[in-house]
C-alpha cells in the first residue's frame, strides 16, 4: 500500500529552525534551563505605536470584512513609498503584493515564475525554506557552494560555472540568513549585470535590509543596485518581521513586474485571500513611521554580534567569521567533530547540535539544515546575559572533553 501522503508533500523537509526552537521551548516548559540560539526572532517587543494602530484597527468594523487579495490599497502604496525611501528603487503600488509573512512571498514568487524542471541558482549556505519552496513549484535547486574563505560570498565565475540552459532564476540574498554575509555594492551590480546578460530572473530577499553593521552599512547594496542592471526581471521579497520585531504578525510582501504580481495575487486568492486586516494596518504604521525602533535594535544586535564572535572564537575547534548583517553567526565547528564531549562523540553537525542541546542545554541549528554540514547557526537575537551564558556552556562542554 502506498503512502497516505502525496509524494510532493512527503518530500518536504521540516523547517529545521522551527523544529529546534520547538524542542528548546518544550524542554524549557519541562523545567530545563535551555538557552535557545535557534529561531531568527528579535527579542524586542513590537514598538508601541504599531501595537496601538492594531488596537484601533480591531475596533473598526471595516476591518472585520474581506479586503482586496493583493493588500489594502493604502498599505501597497506605503510599501512602494518605503521601498523608494530605503533603497532608491521606484515601483508603483500595483507592483506590490501583500503576503502572509515573508514565507508566502517566497512561495508565491517561485510558484509564479517556475515551470517543472526550471532551475534556480541557490547560493549555499541558504535559508531552509528556499529549496523546499523551489521544489514545491516544480523547480530544481542548483546549489552554488560558498564557505568562510570568501566570507560566504559567491562570484560571477562561480555562478557561471553552475549555470545551465535550464537555469531561469538567481536567488540573491544580502544580508544572508544563515551567514550574515553582506555583498559590496560593486559585486551586487556585477552579479545583476551577469544575470541580465543571460536573461535570468533575480529574486532578491531583502528581509534583513536594515540590519547591516560597520563598513558594510556604508557600502552594502539592495534592490536599488541590482534592479537597474537586471532590467524588469526582478522580484523583491520583504516584510516587517525583522525590522520592526513583528515575526508573529505575519505580514510580508512581493514586489515585481505588474504581470507577475497579478498572477501571484491570483494564486493567493485561492490559497489564503487577504492578509489579516489588523496585521496589515499594524504594518502600515510600521512602514510609514520612522526607523528609530530599528536603529535601537540594530545597536543592540551590533553589540551582541561582536560579543558572540569574540566568545566563540575563544572556544578551541570553532572558527567564527564576523558577520556583517542580519543577526546570525555561522561558525565552522569541523574541529569539534570526532572529539569526545562528555563521553559522546559527534561525527556530524546534526549529531553535535543534539549533544550540545542535551549536555549543555543550548539549542543551535546544524549546518545540514542550510546545505553545508560542518557548521552551526546561532542567532544572537537574544538577551545579552543569555548569550554570554549560552556560549560559556558550549565552551565548558568542549573544555570538559571526555
Amino acid at each position: 500500500m502506498g503512502s497516505r501522503v502525496s509524494d510532493r508533500i512527503g518530500a518536504i523537509a521540516e523547517s529545521a529552525t522551527l523544529a529546534v526552537d520547538a524542542k528548546a521551548k518544550a524542554l524549557k516548559a519541562a523545567g530545563r534551563p535551555v538557552i535557545g540560539f535557534g529561531a531568527g526572532e528579535p527579542d524586542f517587543p513590537t514598538p508601541d505605536y504599531i501595537v496601538e494602530a492594531a488596537v484601533a484597527a480591531c475596533r473598526d468594523p471595516r476591518n472585520h470584512r474581506y479586503t482586496p487579495v493583493a493588500g489594502l490599497p493604502q498599505l501597497r502604496s506605503a510599501i512602494a513609498a518605503k521601498t523608494a525611501r530605503d533603497t532608491g528603487y521606484t515601483v508603483e503600488a500595483a507592483q506590490v503584493l501583500v503576503t502572509n509573512g515573508g514565507k508566502q512571498a517566497v512561495y508565491n514568487a517561485f510558484a509564479t515564475l517556475l515551470d517543472p524542471g526550471d532551475e534556480v541558482l541557490l547560493i549555499a549556505p541558504y535559508w531552509t525554506t528556499y529549496p523546499e519552496a523551489i521544489k514545491l513549484a516544480g523547480g530544481v535547486p542548483l546549489e552554488v557552494l560558498t564557505d568562510e574563505s570568501t566570507g560566504y560570498l559567491t562570484s560571477v565565475d562561480q555562478l557561471e560555472a553552475a549555470r545551465t540552459d535550464r537555469a531561469k532564476v538567481l536567488l540573491f540574498v544580502s544580508p544572508s540568513n544563515p551567514t550574515g554575509a553582506v555583498y559590496p555594492r560593486a559585486q551586487v551590480e556585477e552579479i545583476g549585470a551577469w544575470a541580465a546578460s543571460h536573461g535570468l530572473w533575480v529574486v532578491t530577499d531583502e528581509i534583513y535590509e536594515h540590519l547591516v553593521y560597520g563598513d558594510a552599512a556604508a557600502q552594502g547594496a539592495t534592490a536599488a543596485s541590482i534592479a537597474p542592471s537586471a532590467g524588469d526581471k526582478v522580484v523583491v521579497l520583504n516584510g516587517v518581521a525583522k525590522t520592526y520585531a513583528m515575526t508573529g504578525w505575519r505580514v510580508g510582501w512581493l514586489i515585481g513586474p505588474a504581470d507577475v504580481v497579478k498572477a501571484a495575487a491570483n494564486l493567493q486568492s485561492h490559497a489564503t485571500s487577504n492578509v489579516n486586516n489588523v496585521a496589515q494596518l499594524a504594518a502600515l504604521a510600521a512602514v510609514t513611521g520612522d526607523l528609530s525602533a530599528v536603529a535601537e535594535m540594530r545597536a543592540a544586535f551590533d553589540r551582541r554580534r561582536r560579543t558572540i564572535v569574540s566568545l566563540l572564537s575563544d572556544v578551541p575547534g570553532i572558527v567564527c567569521p564576523e558577520p556583517q548583517g542580519a543577526f546570525y553567526v555561522y561558525p565552522s565547528v569541523k574541529g569539534l567533530l570526532g572529539k569526545p564531549l562528555r563521553g559522546r562523540t559527534a561525527t556530524s553537525t546534526a549529531e553535535l547540535a543534539t549533544v550540545i542541546l542535551e549536555e549543555a542545554e543550548v539549542a543551535v541549528v546544524p549546518g545540514e539544515a542550510f546545505g553545508t554540514p560542518g557548521y552551526l547557526r546561532l542567532s544572537y537575537a537574544l538577551g545579552d546575559d543569555d548569550l554570554a551564558e549560552g556560549i560559556a556552556r558550549i565552551g565548558k562542554l568542549v573544555a570538559d572533553g571526555s
